[in-house]
């Protein structure tokens, strides 16, 4: 297989800038998709909530996976979207993603722009997405790399079913290993602060906890240093005992490239061997993709990308 893939970050329903950007990438009209000569597409995940436009994005992405111009993951909005629209059984009126203000608040431009039957179908789609791929020397998840959480959710899937309220009923129970291995590989690894210390994130939502480099040791650092995103984090020591739950991704593993952290300013490397392509394009930012031609140390010229308009 080809070693020649670009990876795009997080769309939120931005399909103008989608488009905007695979023509400028060399991709061309093929059905209701894409295709490129000689390269594919990886998504990293998040096609919903947010945007303008979020059913021409699963329209044009899902087409691509299934014409074989493109791979997907699944991102945290995609699995948020199965949970909220999978009744709890036997519990008249409870959703496995509660339909509360918030969480109807973030779903709500995919709940006003598709029509049932095209939900319905958007999440059958979504239930046929990895949450994973490793393929031809690279890795990507929506959120970071880590080896036992994706086996964990991959043995889980296989026992269940596929995001059946089997599995469902597992991993949205609040502290199961299971629960665990979803947030840290669609929502990335996190470290709860000291008491009394918290963060208004790019959503607006105030958090206890923060969101970590997990490509590197974090011991001796204070939370605001090993924070991965552009929230505002309180400069503060970390205790080294709450590292322990996380997998450090090697410095000498194949790259690995990840969506989700709302980055900011000029795309770069995360580490020699980390990328990610989330650079906030539902806030004014821009939507970005990585060209990959089979090199093991990622670089910053490899980086294209299409402002929001």
């Amino acid at each position: 297989m080809s070693k020649r893939f670009d990876i795009i970050g997080d769309i939120h329903g931005h399909a103008n800038v989608l488009v905007s950007l695979l023509e400028k990438l060399g991709y061309r009209r093929h059905g209701k998709g894409y295709r490129h000569s000689d390269r594919k597409v990886i998504f990293v995940g998040d096609f919903v909530d947010r945007g303008p436009a979020i059913g021409e994005v699963v329209e044009i992405a899902r087409a691509m996976v299934e014409a074989r111009d493109a791979l997907a993951v699944m991102g945290n909005h995609e699995y948020n979207a199965i949970a909220f629209h999978t009744p709890r059984p036997g519990k008249q009126g409870e959703w496995f993603r509660p339909h509360s203000d918030k969480n109807l608040k973030q779903h709500q431009a995919t709940l006003d722009q598709l029509s049932p039957g095209e939900l319905a179908d958007a999440i059958s789609w979504f239930k046929t997405l990895p949450v994973a791929i490793e393929i031809v020397g690279i890795r990507v998840a929506h959120a970071s790399w880590q080896t036992r959480d994706i086996d964990s959710i991959n043995d889980a899937l296989a026992d269940a079913g596929r995001f059946t309220p089997e599995f469902l009923a597992m991993s949205e129970d609040a502290g199961s290993d299971l629960n665990n291995a979803i947030e840290n590989v669609l929502k990335g690894p996190e470290l709860q602060m000291p008491d009394g210390h918290s963060i208004v994130d790019k959503a607006g939502h105030r958090r206890g906890s923060v969101r970590i480099k997990w490509y590197e040791d974090g011991t001796g650092l204070t939370y605001r240093q090993h924070h991965l995103g552009s929230d505002d984090v309180p400069d503060v020591e970390i205790a080294t005992d709450d590292l322990a739950t996380v997998d450090i991704y090697p410095r000498d593993a194949v790259p690995v490239f990840v969506g989700h952290y709302w980055l900011t300013g000029t795309p770069t490397p995360l580490a020699a061997n980390v990328a990610c392509t989330d650079y906030s394009v539902a806030k004014g930012g821009k939507l970005v993709a990585y060209r990959w031609h089979g090199e093991s140390v990622l670089s910053a010229d490899k980086f294209h990308w299409v402002e929001t308009e």
